[in-house]
C-alpha cells in the first residue's frame, strides 16, 4: 500500500497510519479524512452491477464524492482520477476489491447468558466488514440505543445499529388498544421498529398496522405457539415488513392441515422436541411450484414484502459436528459462549439432547424445500436479506455471516446476487437505501476492502481467510477483510480479529477453560 502525503500536516497523517503494519498497538483506527481516496480498486457494488475497474473513489470526511473510473485492467496508463488536496490522504489499493459495507439484518448484540459482551461481538462484526446491523430485540431499549448513539457518533467501535424492540416488552398487553398505546410509546422511546413472535390475532393486526402508520419497520419470528392462528400472510397483509427464519411460511403453505404434525408427546419447551419437528415441517407444506405455493408466493413479493432466511444459524441441525468443529471456534469463541451452545435443557438453541442421523436427514431435506422457495422468490423479484442470528447454536459472530453468504450460493444465488442481499437489498428493508447500501455518490462511505476476490471464492471474506495451494507447492492463507471503513474511518480489520483472540486468551487464562468436545474428559 502506498500513501502519498504532500505537506507537513500531512506527516501526521503518515504516523497514524502507520498502525496498519503493526500489530499490538492500541490504534487500529484513522479518520474521517478532510479527502480519501481509494486508488485502483476493482468495485462489485451491490446493485447487481458486474465488477468493474481499476476505479477510484473519492471519500470527503463521511460522504461518498467521486467515483471514476481510471483506466483498462493490465494497462499501466491511468486516466485522471479525483486530484488530492493539500489535506488528503489516499490509499493505493491496485489490485483490491471494494464492496458495500455488510448489513447483519439479523444481528443481537450478545447476551447476558452467552457472556458476549458488546465490544467482543462489534470487533467480530466490524472484521468482518459488517458495517449495519439490525438488532432484532435484546437487552432492552436503553441499553440499544446507548450503544446506537455511540456508534452514531463513532466514539466506539461498532456498526450502525437499527433497533427493534421486542413487542410488548416491559408491559402487559392484552387488548388492541394496549397493543397500539405501547407501539406509540415505541416510536416516542426513538426504536427503529418492532421484533414480533406472537400474540392474539387482533393484537397483532392492531399493532402491525398501526406500527406501519408511524412510519417503522417490523420483524417477525412467527413462533409455534401462535402460528396456527396467525401465519406469514396475516403479518404481510397487515403491514409487516420482514420476516426472520422460515417459521411460519410453511404454516401458510399448508393444503390439507392447520398445525404441523405434532407427535403426542411433544412439548414445545423441550428444545430437543422443538428443533426436531421443525425440521420436518417444510415436508408438511405445498409442493413447489404448486398452484397454492405461487399463490403465496406471488402474493408475497407484490405486498412488497421480505424474507431474512438467516440459513445459518440452523445449520448444525443438518451437520452438527461440522458447526461444533468450526476452525474460528478455538481462537475466538470465548468460554461462556462455547459452555452456551453445549447440550442443556435451559439454553435456547442447545438441543442436542440426543441429535443424531435420523435428525440431520430430516433438516437436509427441510434445506432442500426451503431453499428452493427462498431462490424463487428471489427469480421473481421478491427481496431477500442476509441475517446471521449469531450467538446461538455454535454461530460465531461475523463468521456466522459469511457462513450464510456460502448458503445463499447453495440456494442458488449468483454471487452477485449474494452481495445485492447482503448490501443494498438490507439497505431497501431498512429503509436506508439512499444512504447504505451500495457505493454511489453522495451515500456514507460504508465500504469493504479485501485483497481476494470474494466473487470467486466466498471463503476469502472469513477472518480467518481461505486455504490455497501457491505456485511453490506451499499451502498458505488468503483474504480476511484487510479494511472496514465506516463513515469514512478506517478500520484495520485484521488488528480487530488480533483484539478478539485476546480477549478469548486472556478469558481461558483467567478459568483455566480448554475447549473440549461435550461429553469428553
Amino acid at each position: 500500500m502506498k500513501i502519498k502525503l504532500l505537506n507537513k500536516l500531512q506527516c501526521c497523517f503518515l504516523i497514524a497510519l502507520q498502525f496498519f503494519y503493526t500489530y499490538g498497538q492500541e490504534e487500529i483506527s484513522q479518520g474521517p479524512f478532510e479527502q480519501l481516496i481509494l486508488r485502483g480498486v476493482t468495485l462489485i457494488n451491490g446493485n447487481g452491477a458486474p465488477p468493474i475497474g481499476p476505479v477510484d473513489i473519492e471519500i470527503k470526511k463521511n460522504i461518498i464524492t467521486r467515483i471514476q473510473v481510471v483506466g483498462y485492467p493490465g494497462v499501466d496508463k491511468r486516466r485522471n482520477g479525483p486530484k488530492l488536496q493539500d489535506n488528503g490522504v489516499e490509499l493505493n489499493l491496485n489490485g483490491m476489491y471494494v464492496l458495500p459495507g455488510f448489513i447483519d439484518m439479523h444481528g443481537h448484540i450478545g447476551g447476558t447468558s452467552q457472556g458476549a459482551d458488546p465490544e467482543y461481538v462489534f470487533n467480530l462484526w466490524m472484521a468482518h466488514g459488517i458495517t449495519t446491523i439490525r438488532e432484532p430485540s435484546g437487552r432492552g431499549l436503553d441499553f440499544s440505543l446507548d450503544l446506537k448513539r455511540k456508534s452514531e457518533n463513532n466514539s466506539i467501535i461498532a456498526p450502525r445499529i437499527y433497533t427493534y424492540t421486542g413487542f410488548g416488552s416491559g408491559s402487559e398487553i392484552n387488548t388492541p388498544e394496549d397493543a397500539i398505546k405501547w407501539v406509540r410509546d415505541n416510536a416516542k422511546k426513538g426504536a427503529d421498529g418492532i421484533k414480533f413472535f406472537g400474540s392474539n390475532p387482533e393484537i397483532l393486526k392492531a399493532a402491525i398496522s398501526e406500527n406501519k402508520k408511524l412510519g417503522l419497520r417490523s420483524a417477525f419470528h412467527h413462533a409455534q405457539m401462535s402460528v396456527a392462528r396467525w401465519n406469514v400472510l396475516n403479518s404481510a397483509r397487515a403491514g409487516l415488513t420482514t420476516m426472520e427464519h422460515w417459521y411460519g411460511l410453511p404454516e401458510a403453505l399448508f393444503n390439507n392441515k392447520t398445525v404441523q404434525n405434532y407427535p403426542s408427546n411433544y412439548n414445545y419447551q423441550n428444545e430437543q422436541h422443538r428443533f426436531e419437528e421443525a425440521g420436518k415441517l417444510w415436508q408438511q407444506s405445498a409442493e413447489p411450484y404448486s398452484e397454492h405455493w405461487n399463490n403465496v408466493m406471488n402474493e408475497l413479493i407484490k405486498l412488497d414484502f421480505t424474507l431474512d432466511p438467516t440459513f445459518n444459524i440452523y445449520e448444525a441441525s443438518r451437520d452438527l459436528h461440522r458447526a461444533r468443529r468450526a476452525e474460528w471456534h478455538e481462537d475466538y469463541t470465548l468460554p461462556s459462549l462455547w459452555k452456551f451452545y453445549e447440550p442443556s435443557k435451559v439454553s435456547h438453541g442447545s438441543y442436542w439432547h440426543y441429535w443424531g442421523t435420523e435428525q440431520e436427514v430430516q433438516w437436509k431435506n427441510n434445506y432442500k424445500l426451503w431453499m428452493t422457495f427462498i431462490n424463487e422468490f428471489k427469480n421473481r423479484g421478491g427481496r431477500v436479506t442476509t441475517g446471521s442470528d449469531s450467538g446461538f447454536i455454535y454461530q460465531l459472530y461475523g463468521f456466522a455471516y459469511i457462513r450464510e453468504l456460502e448458503l445463499l450460493r447453495e440456494a442458488g444465488f449468483h454471487p452477485i446476487e449474494i452481495i445485492r442481499s447482503a448490501t443494498l437489498n438490507g439497505a431497501e428493508a431498512l429503509g436506508a437505501e439512499n444512504l447504505i447500501g451500495s457505493i454511489e455518490v453522495g451515500k456514507l462511505a460504508d465500504i469493504v476492502v479485501i485483497e481476494e476476490n470474494p466473487l470467486e471464492n466466498l471463503k476469502v471474506l472469513y477472518g480467518t481467510g481461505a486455504i490455497k495451494l501457491n505456485d511453490d507447492n506451499k499451502v498458505v492463507r488468503v483474504g480476511g477483510v484487510k479494511y472496514t471503513i465506516k463513515d469514512g474511518i478506517i478500520y484495520n480489520s485484521k488488528l480487530l480479529l488480533s483484539k478478539v483472540k485476546e480477549m478469548v486468551k486472556k478469558s481461558k487464562e483467567k478459568e483455566g477453560f480448554k475447549l473440549k468436545q461435550p461429553g469428553i474428559e
